[in-house]
């Protein structure tokens, strides 16, 4: 393992394309339990992506908890709703897609600005109880929000930033911008302070460039506690590929010679905060496995 400085993992480990391809998980290691207990013995980190697709259990929370060694880290993505995603109705708890049938009969999808207060209301504090075991465990780092493509830089936008951070009040909230208005010119000093000023962990990415939903890799640290680094590989030409399965836009491998240049700006980003999270989420097959098991031997080497 690494310095518990510098945490290296993957987002998911159960993502299908990784089971499908059979090279990771040994042979007999089919059940959710042994798969955790599997990863966890490889690596110290990893980022729960089950999450943004429909709401979180505090059952499965518990069983996280329990199936990981003491010193095991979580980052958690945030539900699609409060990240400004299109969000269909199989994707929010039976209870909430009665009370919500008349928009459904009339739209495909919902969206946090049309959603009523109460609704909010409730999967707000669904989503808090069902991360509270992973935090009260203490193996909690962030929930990460990764914002809509067409979430750009505007007031409304950081305020309802500030809206999911006071909704959680006692987490600490990563944030991932995916529109490059947030760090074109000066809107990049901006955007850090913005996320200094209320303590919120910018996510340095390393993604595919000249889109205008992909930002730049831009080195920073905007909170004391936490710096993550989200590596997403750099296939331009599936970057935004549609009708394929999620992991199709993420079929890159990483060279050691990449993955070698990364171990400086890592080893400088660990020196400012007080832990440091590289996830990779280059998740076709067992690449994002295999590439951060070598970014933590190329970290350990260092």
């Amino acid at each position: 393992m690494t310095s518990p400085l510098i945490r290296v993992g993957t987002a998911s480990w159960t993502d299908p394309s990784l089971i499908q391809c059979k090279r990771f998980y040994p042979p007999g290691c089919t059940s959710a339990e042994g798969r955790l207990r599997y990863y966890a013995d490889k690596f110290p980190l990893v980022e729960v992506d089950s999450s943004y697709y429909a709401l979180p259990s505090a059952r499965n929370a518990h069983a996280w908890v329990e199936r990981t060694p003491d010193d095991f880290a979580f980052n958690l993505k945030a539900f699609r709703l409060f990240t400004g995603h299109q969000t269909p109705a199989k994707a929010l708890p039976k209870d909430v897609q009665q009370a919500l049938a008349g928009h459904f009969a009339a739209k495909k999808n919902l969206y946090y600005k049309d959603t009523p207060a109460e609704i909010r209301d409730l999967l707000w504090h669904r989503f808090e109880s069902a991360v509270r075991p992973l935090r009260d465990a203490g193996k909690l780092r962030a929930l990460h929000f990764q914002f809509a493509p067409w979430v750009t830089r505007s007031a409304r936008a950081k305020d309802h930033i500030l809206e999911c951070q006071q909704r959680l009040a006692g987490y600490h909230l990563a944030v991932e911008f995916r529109h490059r208005s947030w760090f074109e010119g000066e809107a990049a000093g901006d955007t850090l302070g913005f996320e200094r000023t209320h303590d919120l962990t910018h996510v340095v990415v390393d993604e595919p460039q000249g889109f205008e939903n992909s930002i730049p890799t831009v080195w920073a640290v905007t909170s004391p506690k936490l710096a993550i680094l989200r590596l997403h590989g750099r296939n331009a030409a599936t970057w935004n590929i549609g009708g394929e399965a999620a992991s199709d836009r993420f079929n890159y491998d990483y060279s050691d010679a990449e993955l070698g240049e990364l171990v400086a700006p890592l080893r400088e980003t660990a020196s400012l905060a007080g832990e440091t999270h590289a996830i990779f989420n280059n998740n076709y097959g067992d690449q994002g496995q295999r590439n951060a098991s070598t970014l933590q031997a190329l970290l350990d080497e260092a």
